[in-house]
């Protein structure tokens, strides 16, 4: 059997290479090239050394693809986009349904490979309840990553791997990875959005257009005006820090109105909401959601799962949670569980 192994130059996909290889499948490691405009971000030189290194050491073929188009185009313009239109987007969940899930894939099969294997902290297991594999939370519950990978399709999972998601913790990967004699034992984990390493993602958005984007007002819920905002692409729903106001309570952004170039400010208490829509709905576990089904939601990726129904009207998922639950994101993605499995998710509209 053979396996194409998606090396990043991190611990975590040499881990994937490793344990792939001691099972005995025919393994080649791949790394993608997917920014090209910035040597700093995504993908450096000293990454793709290090990938080329975990092959030269666990003496298996290595190859970089160059997807830096299609990351700009399904990636960056997708954030960058999202941002104009006054949503919040999880650019982590695009790149894997756009690049490692899909190009990467299609390259895998026209490789004659059985599997693609990432280093993701994920389980994918056949499910008896289900009568299919299905994608699972990973064992260590502070890195599991089932979160950003919701959009895989069922037929995909038939055909993907995560070798690292039955192993307990992220000191067990270095441990092995340091035994198999690695460099990249000690190496830090990747940046959160890896083509902005500095977090300014303002700034990026505004070098990358070449404008920069009109100020405006901050108001409150009543429509006065409470001071001047620096772009609507700066604020997110929930933000309290950066504002850069002197406001006798703490506010937060709970809404911006395009139209107006406004961003609405609120207190707490006007954050909470208990039902959410979503689109581009990809139920992977389940076929359908005929009537309400009792689940584990969660909206975003440091969060625990809280209890709620889902419903499907007119082709969008319908969240109700118990509780309340605090900035509801429009961009952002909701996933739905029931107990480790993930039953599926969507895009909060």
């Amino acid at each position: 059997m053979k396996a194409l192994i998606a090396l990043s130059g991190g611990v975590d996909s040499a881990c994937a290479a490793i344990m792939m290889k001691n099972q005995g499948y025919d393994c080649i490691g791949v790394t993608m090239k997917l920014h090209a405009k910035n040597e700093s971000s995504c993908l450096t030189s000293k990454d793709i050394e290090d990938a080329r290194g975990v092959c030269e050491n666990l003496k298996i073929p290595y190859t970089v693809v160059d997807f830096s188009s299609d990351f700009d185009k399904y990636v960056i313009e997708n954030f960058i986009s999202a941002y104009e239109n006054g949503a919040t987007p999880n650019p982590c969940i695009e790149c894997n349904f756009r690049l490692k899930f899909d190009k990467l894939y299609e390259y895998g099969m026209e490789q004659g490979c059985d599997f693609i294997v990432t280093g993701h902290y994920a389980r994918i297991e056949y499910d008896e309840k289900y009568g299919r594999r299905v994608l699972k939370r990973g064992v260590d519950a502070k890195k599991d990553q089932s979160y950003v990978l919701w959009r895989i399709s069922r037929e995909k999972l038939e055909k993907t791997v995560f070798p690292l998601g039955n192993i307990e913790s992220k000191d067990e990967a270095r441990e092995m990875a340091s035994k198999a004699g690695l460099d990249v034992s000690g190496k830090k984990d990747s940046q959160d959005i890896c083509f902005i390493p500095d977090g300014d993602y303002a700034s990026f958005i505004e070098s990358y257009r070449k404008k920069s984007y009109p100020h405006g007002d901050f108001v409150d819920l009543q429509g006065k005006i409470l001071g001047k905002h620096k772009g609507i692409i700066r604020y997110t729903i929930g933000q309290r820090k950066g504002l850069g106001l002197a406001l006798p309570a703490s506010m937060y952004v709970v809404a911006k109105d395009l139209e107006k170039n406004q961003v609405v400010l609120g207190f707490n208490e006007d954050l909470l909401s208990k039902e959410l829509y979503a689109t581009d709905v990809n139920l992977s576990a389940i076929d359908s959601i005929d009537t309400p089904l009792k689940v584990k939601a969660k909206i975003r990726y440091n969060q625990e799962a809280k209890d709620a129904y889902a419903t499907m009207e007119n082709g969008l998922l319908h969240i109700v949670f118990d509780e309340p639950q605090r900035a509801v994101c429009r961009g952002q993605s909701v996933v739905i569980y029931d107990d480790d499995t993930v039953l599926g998710g969507g895009i909060i509209c």
